[in-house]
């Protein structure tokens, strides 16, 4: 009897109870500062500010249809941000994106023009171009080994060059013919550029298409092994491929979904048009770089999320119209731009450092 009860506190005594022990290493972050954490947090709290100044500044924006067009001019950045941003965030960045729109666009009007042919062919040629030309960016990429820099810049160069001189060899004009009345133009048009009432507002089908590949590329860097490889080649790859990761197919791959970006846009702006200016695109790359630079994305690569350069877009679209809507000189646009380039950088620097800081 002795024995039981010298043995049974052994084991039924519970371990003595108290406050975890841990050190700087493993105690857990307070709440606030893992959100700061996100990439996006910084750039939704811009957005939602800029929105509020704007909704003060200038009383138009409050309207319905106001609002609608401000999302449509984000759109139609946010729609080759997005890939953009998958880019930068795999450590590259294209410059020949802005241009490579314009080429997609002239591949088909002048196709389907010129060959009297349905529209689907030329839209489906200009597609098999944009993702060419991507290719070649990546294939050069990691077959030289040169700057995404330079690669990019010489495709800018060569590209800009291609649409002006084949546009007018063509059609003999800097700007494609009219191709509203040739078969299968209508049914591109409601899939590139339709609109849709929503309670007495006109809604561009590209706010849609825009949120819908948002939300396919924040599944994919999040839910896919794709994902991981692009935030691992973006990272290191050397390291990245030393563990099993394909960093040529990965770096390519990315370098094709900005030209399938590219050709989307393209096919936008020429159903929406019927006609493209082959001089356009110059300066386009930089507004979307910035737009996901703004939505947290590193130039140095390895970092950011496909949200933030969305809420990039809409600061932008919200700028570029909010100006208009206030009255004020729209020449004042670029200089906002800047400014808020440069504070997302430096707001990026900050929330980094402070996620970091025990």
């Amino acid at each position: 009897m002795s024995m039981t009860q010298q043995a049974a506190p052994a084991v039924t005594t519970p371990p003595a109870s108290g406050p975890k022990q841990t050190d700087g290493r493993t105690a857990e972050r307070p709440l606030a500062i893992r959100l700061l954490a996100r990439p996006e947090i910084g750039v939704f709290l811009g957005a939602l500010a800029v929105w509020v100044f704007f909704l003060a500044a200038a009383p138009p924006v409050r309207d319905g249809n106001s609002m609608a067009n401000i999302l449509y001019q984000s759109s139609t950045i946010g729609i080759m941000a997005l890939p953009v941003a998958l880019l930068m965030i795999g450590g590259e960045f294209d410059l020949s994106a802005g241009v490579g729109v314009i080429t997609s666009a002239l591949t088909a009007a002048m196709l389907s023009y010129q060959l009297t042919t349905n529209v689907w062919v030329g839209v489906i040629a200009a597609l098999i171009v944009s993702l060419a030309v991507g290719f070649f960016n990546g294939w050069l990429l990691v077959k030289t080994g040169l700057p995404s820099f330079l690669v990019t810049l010489g495709t800018f160069l060569i590209l800009q060059g291609v649409n002006l001189a084949v546009t007018k060899l063509v059609t003999g004009n800097v700007a494609t013919d009219d191709i509203s009345d040739m078969d299968g133009f209508n049914q591109a048009k409601k899939v590139f550029a339709s609109s849709f009432g929503v309670g007495g507002v006109q809604v561009k089908i590209t706010v849609v298409w825009w949120l819908v590949f948002a939300a396919i590329a924040t599944w994919v860097l999040l839910r896919t092994r794709y994902g991981n490889w692009v935030f691992a080649v973006g990272g290191n790859k050397e390291s990245a491929r030393a563990v099993g990761v394909p960093v040529t197919f990965t770096k390519i791959s990315l370098f094709m979904l900005v030209g399938f970006g590219a050709w989307f846009v393209g096919m936008h702006q020429l159903f929406s048009f019927n006609t493209v200016q082959s001089g356009e695109g110059v300066g386009q790359e930089l507004i979307y770089i910035a737009a996901a630079v703004i939505g947290g994305c590193l130039l140095t690569g390895g970092a950011g999320s496909a949200i933030g350069p969305v809420f990039g877009a809409f600061m932008f679209g919200m700028v570029q119209q909010g100006i208009v809507y206030a009255g004020w000189n729209p020449d004042w646009f670029k200089a906002f731009l800047g400014v808020m380039l440069l504070g997302a950088t430096l707001i990026n620097l900050w929330v980094s450092r402070a996620a970091t800081r025990r």
